[in-house]
């Protein structure tokens, strides 16, 4: 269920990143075509100027209404750069250029041999022999809106990357939410009947205080309280008070081996020396205590665990390694997420708390390093010294 739900998750994540992409992609054609379709329209703007002053060469005496609207047709361009030379380069009109080269011949001559870079010139039949080049250009404002779809679906396309980090993190934060008022909830419901389990303790010490049995279960009360303790931090910042790395390892693993099957072969390997690493250790055993049972239960109960400490350059790594039955890359990826697990009984809120503690608590990092399925796996979490 959990995977099929994964799995429609990304799903949708691709739809909505399609969706996006389509948006952006439509945005930036749709102003393509509308900037292609103004271009069209200036250079027929252009033709008519052209047709226009053809006209006034060829007729020798058009009547007053003719001229007038011959007139108008050329005042009407305001915008479209014009420059009209001879055959020979003679400058005889130019219109809507820069002003910083008007009064420069070379230049707007330079600038009309540019202009026939982009459009083919018009020439004009005067007399036989003779003619004039019409020589133009896209507008100020058609150049500029080249580059607005562009520009356009950059803006877009960071509209929705944002869009996209901002509910993430929203959802991020409610689920932090969740699971600290869970865990908080969780611990007060152990400490109700916890109280009451030390004060039957007390009595049962006062009957036989040496029973070995009763030293057992103290020590599985001193367990949940820790474990209440454990979830009652969640949620709240921890201090890192605790300095002897080794010795919460060493303890962790002292605990465990008494509670795992004898039929699991259970190693600790710890450097000769003093490790120092500011950390929480009831929050640091819990998470060692989540990987050992993880590795348990990949192997149902029988095979071995070896968890390593060690020092690779400033930065301190513990590995838990096991031969059981190992992951697909498909669970490995999704190990660490909220409410994934691979047991039927499981709720899939082991390793993604131990995340949390590892990353957000102690600055570090946990991932699997290797697995394969039949194999075995392998954690590994890092954290700096001090």
């Amino acid at each position: 269920m959990t995977l099929k739900k994964s799995i429609v998750s990304r799903l949708n994540n691709w739809i909505i990143f399609v969706l996006m992409t389509i948006v952006v992609l439509t945005v930036v054609i749709a102003s393509t075509i509308l900037i292609n379709f103004l271009r069209k329209e200036e250079v027929k703007r252009v033709d008519i100027l052209v047709s226009a002053l053809k006209f006034q060469q060829e007729v020798a005496n058009p009547n007053l209404e003719i001229q007038a609207l011959l007139l108008q047709i050329y005042s009407s361009n305001t915008t479209i750069p014009l420059i009209i030379l001879d055959k020979h380069d003679q400058i005889i009109e130019h219109k809507n250029i820069p002003q910083d080269i008007e009064n420069d011949p070379l230049k707007i001559v330079g600038l009309a041999k540019k202009m026939a870079k982009s459009y083919t010139p018009i020439e004009i039949e005067i007399v036989k022999g003779n003619k004039q080049v019409v020589f133009y250009d896209n507008s100020p404002l058609l150049n500029n809106l080249r580059y607005s779809p562009f520009i356009l679906g950059f803006f877009i396309l960071c509209y929705f990357l944002f869009s996209f980090w901002f509910f993430r993190t929203i959802k991020k934060t409610d689920e932090g939410y969740l699971w600290a008022g869970l865990a908080k909830e969780t611990a007060h419901q152990i400490g109700t009947p916890l109280s009451s389990m030390i004060g039957w303790m007390e009595i049962m010490k006062l009957d036989d205080p040496d029973s070995e049995g009763v030293h057992e279960i103290e020590k599985d009360i001193e367990r949940l309280r820790t474990i209440s303790e454990r979830f009652s931090k969640i949620g709240s910042v921890p201090e890192l008070n605790d300095r002897d790395f080794n010795t919460t390892i060493q303890e962790n693993y002292d605990y465990l081996k008494t509670r795992i099957s004898r039929k699991i072969n259970f190693g600790l390997h710890l450097p000769s020396y003093d490790i120092s690493v500011p950390h929480n250790k009831i929050l640091m055993s819990w998470v060692i205590e989540n990987l050992v049972k993880n590795a348990v239960d990949a192997m149902k109960g029988e095979g071995s665990i070896s968890m390593s400490v060690f020092e690779r350059n400033k930065n301190i790594l513990v590995e838990v390694q096991d031969n059981g039955s190992g992951m697909t890359k498909q669970q490995a990826r999704n190990a660490f997420k909220p409410g994934y697990s691979t047991k039927k009984r499981g709720w899939g809120l082991g390793l993604s708390l131990a995340k949390r503690v590892v990353q957000e608590y102690h600055n570090g990092d946990i991932r699997i390093t290797q697995t394969e399925v039949g194999k075995g796996t392998t954690f590994r979490i890092m954290i700096k010294k001090a």
